[in-house]
Parts: structure tokens; sequence; C-alpha cells
């Protein structure tokens, strides 16, 4: 059985992730400390850890520093309410191997956490994501199509990371929702159909190649394949 170390002092954070983690039959343990967590880390018999990046005791930081002095490979997933690059940066640098930023959707956590464990060990961090000549830079967040610079909103770039980290994946309404907006419901408004339009007006200009493909009645796919 996977096992996952979830440190996180927020009680309903740290409810809220191993609830989805258990729920797709991974095994979690729990710690709301730094200082314990680590120790927990260094124990060993984790497939890998979510962290938040503040803590009591020990921040997420320096946990995540000692675990890699101390020789550990066990993933990290970086959690934290603060989103800046610089932030981010220093949490990679740190030796994470993937940040998200509060608030987030559990459907992608739980997707970052499996594809952590499906990265063989010592690979280094996706920082870039790439489908055919359409080119997002997660740290700078900058977005390009060729040699051309897109200018999105903070709202479009989650929406195209989430469309490349699923390339050529239909992605339903309701997926979107939740990956994006963290709603746990459809709304029943065309706002996923008045972004996906703007961002499509942005990435595709005269005489390229669509990227985001309509499936009739079952939701979008993102194929930049030309």
């Amino acid at each position: 059985m996977t096992r996952i170390l979830v440190i996180e002092d927020e009680e309903r954070t740290a409810l809220e992730i191993v609830g989805a983690l258990n729920e797709v039959g991974m095994f979690t343990r729990h710690s709301a400390d730094g200082i314990e967590g680590l120790q927990l880390a260094m124990d060993g018999g984790f497939d890998a850890i979510t962290l938040d990046r503040l803590l009591p005791g020990l921040d997420g930081l320096e946990v995540l520093r000692q675990l890699r002095a101390r020789g550990s490979s066990t993933p990290v997933l970086m959690v934290s309410a603060l989103g800046e690059i610089d932030d981010r940066v220093r949490g990679l640098r740190a030796g994470g191997d993937d940040y998200l930023v509060k608030p987030f959707a559990l459907v992608e956590l739980v997707a970052r956490i499996e594809a952590l464990i499906r990265r063989p060990r010592g690979e280094s961090t996706e920082t870039v994501l790439q489908t055919g000549p359409v080119r997002m830079d997660l740290l700078n967040r900058k977005v390009t199509r060729g040699e051309r610079t897109i200018d999105v909103t903070q709202r479009e770039f989650r929406l195209l990371e989430y469309f490349l980290r699923n390339a050529g994946q239909l992605l339903t309404r309701s997926m979107l929702y939740e990956a994006v907006w963290d709603y746990k419901f459809d709304p029943g408004t065309n706002l996923i159909d008045v972004h996906i339009g703007r961002l499509r007006r942005k990435i595709d200009c005269e005489g390229e190649a669509p990227t985001i493909v309509t499936v009739r009645g079952s939701g979008w796919k993102f194929d930049a394949s030309e």
C-alpha cells in the first residue's frame, strides 16, 4: 500500500488532504508539527510527503533542508499559501519536488502526489510544461507559443497549466471546475466556456493549428501537436 506522510498544522486542511488520499487507497500518517514531522520522515517507509511551508516547531523549509541533508530522497510536495515566485523557488531549491499553492483542488493534490510517486527517484523537478509549440515556465509564469509570448491572467494560467499537465486527455466540465476554480459542483454558468474562449484567442492566432479541442457533449482536450 502507498504510504503518505502529511505534515500540516491547519486541522481542516489536514483532514481534507488525509481524506482525499485515503479515498484513493493510500495510507496516511499525519503530523501537525515540524519537529515531529521531520522525525517521522526520517524514520522512513513513506512513498511521498506533503509538507506545509509554515509549521510550528520547525519551518517547512528547514524540515526539507534537514531531510535532504540527511540523505532522504522521498518525494516532497510543498503545500503553502505563499505563492509568490520567490517562495516557490526557495521551496524547490531547498529540495522540494513540486509546489502547490493554497487554496488548491484536492483532485490536483492527489494527481501531483501520484505523479511524484511514478517519477523515478533523482529525476529533476519539473518547472516547464510543453506540448507542441506551447510552452509554460512554471517558475517565471511565462507562456509562449513558438517565439510569441502570450499574456494570460492568473486564472488563464491555472487553466492552461491543467490542460498541459493532462494534454491529450478528455477533461470534463466538472474536472475543470474542481481543479481550476475549486468548485465541488457545477454552478450552471458559462464560466468555463468564457475562459476557454479567451484562452483560445490568445494561444491560437490566424493560421495556427487549434489547441483546445471541444469534444461535443463531453468536455475538452488540449492538442498542440502541429
